[in-house]
């Protein structure tokens, strides 16, 4: 697995519209996601150690940011041919098992990702309720292993952006296993 972080927050970037199937038989747009008060869109996937790692807090700020008014959307963009965790049908079993919080969208084209420049497992875009990328940081300083006390980073980072719009001004790259691109033939 290659470690890839992301890359500083570019606050001119607009969230692009996207349209993805989820794991729950329905079709995702932006809008469908959206909050009023800004959008999470969390780029994972099943088999990365870095998404296992901090999955269960992933969900825990997800639901704690809806009370925000913040919409969040998961998307899995690996090639699923190496990875057979990484299916459609295992997206949804994980998204079922788990009772996510949020919906889970197969990007089996990989177009989205590209769109919006995502590298890695987990990653991160935390828009305002303008549509503007705010926050492009990590979880928290846990990385792979908890960290007793650890500041939640995502969290406080959008909980900013649905008060203010604006993002904090330090941010901590992300850090994953790189998202597994299809072969260009």
């Amino acid at each position: 697995m290659v470690r890839t972080e992301t890359p500083v927050v570019d606050r001119s970037f607009m969230v692009p519209e996207f349209e993805l199937p989820g794991v729950d038989g329905k079709s995702h747009r932006l809008e469908d996601v959206r909050g009023e008060n800004g959008l999470l869109i969390i780029f994972m996937c099943n088999h990365c150690p870095y998404v296992k790692a901090v999955e269960d807090r992933i969900l825990r700020d997800v639901r704690d940011l809806k009370e925000l008014g913040i919409g969040t959307a998961a998307i899995m963009s690996n090639d699923p041919t190496d990875y057979p965790e990484d299916s459609f049908e295992n997206l949804r079993a994980r998204w079922e098992e788990k009772a996510y919080p949020m919906p889970y969208l197969f990007d089996e084209t990989q177009e989205v990702a590209k769109r919006f420049g995502a590298v890695c497992t987990p990653d991160f875009f935390g828009f305002n309720a303008s549509g503007y990328l705010q926050y492009r940081g990590r979880l928290d300083e846990s990385r792979k292993e908890p960290v007793t006390g650890a500041k939640r980073e995502l969290f406080e980072g959008m909980k900013q952006v649905a008060q203010t719009g604006q993002g904090p001004e330090e941010q901590i790259p992300s850090m994953g296993c790189s998202i597994k691109w299809k072969d260009d033939g």
